[in-house]
């Protein structure tokens, strides 16, 4: 399953994040590098997804 939110985290990184977390700080965080940048997005994506 993980492997799915990656790939998800990778084409719309605040997606990503809901389905690990749900709305909380984790996913407020990701939206607000999503909109600062693109990149910083996935990898903040990927680091939520890979830590729980």
């Amino acid at each position: 399953m993980d492997i799915i939110r990656i790939l998800v985290a990778i084409i719309l990184p605040p997606l990503g994040v809901f389905l690990q977390v749900g709305i909380g700080p984790q996913f407020w965080i990701n939206i607000l590098l999503t909109l600062l940048g693109y990149i910083p997005g996935i990898i903040h994506a990927i680091w939520v997804i890979l830590k729980r």
